[in-house]
C-alpha cells in the first residue's frame, strides 16, 4: 500500500479530537479538496478525502478501480484496520489472484464524505469554530459522495475508472456513479444493492437512529463537548442492523437456541442465549470504531437514495444511451436487499439496451454474503472483470 500523504498540521486537526480518526487518518492517504456543492444547497469551501490505494496505475490510466464501501464500512478494503487489527473488510475480493489484483489494477478505496475515518464529515471542526460541527454538518447524500470521489480522482490524475464496484450503499454509489458519470466508467458491478431505498429499509434506519438520539449521552449531538459517547445507543442500532444482515437460516445455524456459557436459563434479563452475546458483542465492538453522528448521516444519505427520481422518474432513463458494461449480483437470502431490486434495474438496462449481465447467487447468509467467501460470487466477478479488461485492453 501506499503511504499516507503529508498535509497541514490544520487540516489534519480539523478532523476532531478522537482517537480513531487520528489513527484512520495516520493509516492512510489523504487531501483536502473544494469547493463541493452539496445537493442541499450548501457549499463546503473545502472537504477532505481518506482514502487507500494499492497497485499502480498504468501508463495509459485504464486500470482503475473504484471500490465503494457499505454503511459501516470505510477506506480499509485490503490493509488491517488501525483500530480494530482486524484484515480489510474485502479481502476475499482484493489481493495478490483474486478478482481484484494489484498487481493488474489500481485499486482506490476512499471514506464516504459524512464519514468518521478521516473523511470530512460531523466530527470536523466547523470553520470560524473551536467545535465540531455535530448537527449543524449538512444532510449529504449519495449523489455528493459521488463528487467528492470525482474530486479525488481528478486530483489522481484518473479521467476513466476500469471498473468501479461495491456492495449495499456502496452499490448505489456504483449507480450513481454510472448514472452521473458514464464516460468515465467503464464497467461497474453494483452488488446486493437497490436503485432506491425501500421503506421497510428508511424503517429500520429510523429505529437505529432513534436509539441514538434517546441515549441520554448523545446530547443533542454534542457529545465530544461533554467528554461523552452514545454508546449504548449506537451499540442498539448496529444490533438491530446486523440483524437485518442475515438471513434467518444463517442465525439458526450458527445460534439455533443454544444457550452462552450456561445449562439452564437464568431467569433474568442477561443474554442467556448465544444469539443475543453474539448481538452484544456486535455493538460493543462497532463503537469502538464508528461515530454515533455520521451514523445518523450516512444511514439518511441511503435513505434519501432514489436513482429514478433524479431522472424523472424513469430508472431507464437514467441509463440511456450509456456505454458502460454492467454485472449485477444479488443474493438468494438477501431480505435487506432482495434479488427483485436488482431485477428491476436489468429490466430498466435492458430496456435502454445497456450492455448487462446478472447473476443471483445461492446463499443462506443474507445480504452479508457479499463480504464473505462467496465462490459463485467471487467466480462471476473474475470472470466478468477478465472479459471486461479483454475489452479494455488490459494486459491479462
Amino acid at each position: 500500500m501506499d503511504t499516507a500523504l503529508s498535509e497541514p498540521a490544520s487540516s489534519v486537526a480539523a478532523a476532531g479530537s478522537t482517537a480513531v480518526v487520528r489513527r484512520a487518518l495516520a493509516a492512510s492517504q489523504h487531501v483536502t479538496l473544494g469547493p463541493l456543492k452539496l445537493d442541499c444547497g450548501v457549499t463546503l469551501d473545502a472537504h477532505r478525502v481518506a482514502y487507500r490505494t494499492c497497485g499502480t496505475l498504468n501508463a495509459d490510466k485504464s486500470n482503475a478501480v473504484l471500490i465503494c464501501h457499505a454503511l459501516t464500512m470505510d477506506q480499509f478494503v485490503a490493509d488491517p484496520h488501525p483500530v480494530t487489527g482486524k484484515p480489510g473488510w474485502g479481502d476475499t475480493l482484493v489481493g495478490p489472484g483474486r478478482p481484484i489484483d494489484p498487481a493488474k489494477h489500481f485499486v482506490i478505496c476512499a471514506n464516504v464524505l459524512g464519514g468518521c475515518m478521516g473523511s470530512t464529515g460531523p466530527l470536523d471542526i466547523k470553520p470560524g469554530t473551536s467545535e465540531p460541527y455535530n448537527l449543524s454538518f449538512p444532510v449529504v447524500t449519495i449523489g455528493d459522495m459521488v463528487r467528492a470521489q470525482v474530486a479525488l480522482l481528478d486530483h489522481l490524475g484518473v479521467e476513466s475508472l476500469f471498473c468501479v464496484t461495491g456492495g449495499s450503499m456502496g452499490g448505489m454509489l456504483v449507480l450513481q456513479w454510472a448514472a452521473t458519470y458514464p464516460e468515465r466508467v467503464f464497467s461497474a458491478i453494483p452488488v446486493a444493492t437497490a436503485a432506491r431505498h425501500s421503506a421497510q429499509n428508511i424503517a429500520f434506519h429510523e429505529v437505529g437512529r432513534q436509539a441514538i438520539m434517546a441515549d441520554p449521552e448523545w446530547h443533542g449531538g454534542s457529545y465530544i463537548k461533554h467528554g461523552t459517547r452514545p454508546a449504548r445507543g449506537l451499540a442498539v442500532a448496529r444490533m438491530a442492523a446486523h440483524i437485518t444482515y442475515l438471513s434467518e437460516a444463517a442465525l439458526q445455524r450458527k445460534f439455533g437456541r443454544q444457550l452462552q456459557g450456561k445449562d439452564a436459563l437464568g431467569f433474568g434479563f442477561d443474554a442467556d442465549f448465544q444469539v443475543e452475546s453474539y448481538l452484544h458483542h456486535q455493538g460493543k465492538s462497532f463503537v469502538e470504531r464508528f461515530d454515533a453522528n455520521a451514523y445518523l448521516y450516512i444511514t439518511r444519505a441511503m435513505d434519501y437514495f432514489d436513482l429514478a427520481a433524479q431522472y424523472g422518474g424513469s430508472l431507464a432513463t437514467a441509463f440511456r444511451g450509456s456505454p458502460t458494461r454492467f454485472c449485477l449480483m444479488s443474493f438468494t437470502s438477501d431480505w435487506l436487499f432482495p434479488t427483485a431490486e436488482s431485477r428491476e434495474i436489468v429490466r430498466a438496462l435492458n430496456s435502454v439496451a445497456a450492455n448487462v449481465s446478472f447473476v443471483e447467487v445461492e446463499s443462506d447468509k443474507g445480504h452479508d454474503a457479499f463480504l464473505l467467501d462467496e465462490p459463485e460470487m467471487l467466480r462471476t466477478l473474475a470472470g466478468f472483470l477478465r472479459g471486461a479488461g479483454n475489452a479494455r485492453g488490459l494486459k491479462p
